[in-house]
């Protein structure tokens, strides 16, 4: 299929910001296209097309090597970054937001040594650890000053038994992020609504830190009141205005098949209510490679925004200027 790209419309950006959908998705063309018919001054005009959610781990090679898995965490699939970056090259895909993975643990060494070798292509999102002793910050604060990390995802999953993200610990990292100047990601895997209350409060109470909600907050297009109560809540979050939402993993929240057109609507709600400056596309490597291939993860954005239908601008946004204006002097030429 031909890659579906826009050539660049000047948007300056406001927070929060609404996009009027006055035009639809007619007029495409390739990188490939524009660097033939334009040459090299148009074709470094075109916009950056980032991925915001992705991991990569060890081979198992270098996993004996040199970087070991987490015991009990061993990897089911292939996701090391030589494969990335072949899957990336395939797909025209510029760069990428490295999520450290749960096969590594806290040991951020795999993904370090991937930020040092390519600079220029990726940012990475380290693992909040919080140990009940307080460490956790101070590694934070390590892994941002000494090895660059732009990021910190919160699993909650993660938190000793019968705590919450909202405990002192949890508050500490919080706000230690926003010091940092530092967006926090948070993983709510078993539903929004398990974790709204946790999201809701720490917002209210550190409007300084930035949030990401990975894979459209694991909000399903509702069937019964339950769902429709969740994915509420996701459009209600939009009050907070440091709140941002990944249009990622696509397969995890659709209840179908590639090209998951059942997104169509909830994407078109997500945009008017937070404005495609605060949505992001990710993948989810290597998770999506089985199941619609890297590739197909992003052709689906452009098959869903001709339903929805998303003008020229708010796809650009979606595709890679909202995560480069949430981590600015990254990806740079």
């Amino acid at each position: 299929m031909v890659e579906k790209l826009r050539l660049v419309l000047s948007v300056p950006l406001l927070r929060p910001y609404h996009f009027h959908r006055s035009r639809p998705l007619t007029s495409v063309w390739s990188k490939t296209q524009l660097k033939v018919s334009s040459g090299a001054r148009m074709a470094s005009t075109l916009p950056k097309i980032i991925d915001s959610h992705l991991h990569v781990w060890a081979s198992p090679q270098e996993a004996v090597d040199k970087y070991p898995y987490f015991p009990g965490n061993e990897p089911t699939l292939p996701g090391s970054v030589d494969f990335l970056l072949q899957c990336m090259e395939e797909a025209d895909v510029d760069g990428a937001l490295i999520v450290q993975p749960i096969n590594h643990k806290f040991d951020h060494s795999l993904v370090t040594s991937v930020l040092q070798r390519y600079p220029s292509k990726f940012v990475g999102c380290c693992l909040a650890n919080p140990a009940e002793d307080g460490s956790g910050v101070k590694h934070l604060e390590q892994l941002v000053a000494k090895d660059g990390y732009r990021a910190v995802r919160f699993n909650p999953y993660l938190w000793p038994s019968g705590q919450k993200m909202t405990n002192e610990i949890g508050k500490a990292l919080f706000l230690k992020a926003g010091e940092l100047g530092i967006p926090v990601g948070f993983m709510c895997m078993k539903g929004l609504s398990t974790h709204i209350s946790e999201i809701e409060e720490l917002c209210t109470e550190f409007p300084s830190t930035f949030v990401l909600l990975d894979h459209f907050a694991f909000c399903k297009p509702p069937t019964n009141e339950e769902e429709s109560k969740a994915f509420s809540e996701l459009l209600k979050l939009s009050r907070f205005p440091q709140v941002y939402v990944k249009f990622s993993a696509l397969f995890r929240v659709s209840r179908k098949p590639f090209p998951y057109e059942d997104l169509a609507d909830p994407l078109s709600q997500l945009v008017s209510t937070y404005g495609a400056n605060r949505v992001m596309w990710g993948t989810d490597f290597p998770f999506v490679v089985p199941e619609c291939g890297y590739k197909g993860a992003k052709e689906a954005v452009s098959l869903i925004g001709n339903q929805v239908p998303l003008s020229a601008s708010e796809l650009e946004w979606i595709m890679g200027r909202t995560v480069m204006e949430l981590f600015p002097s990254s990806w740079r030429p």
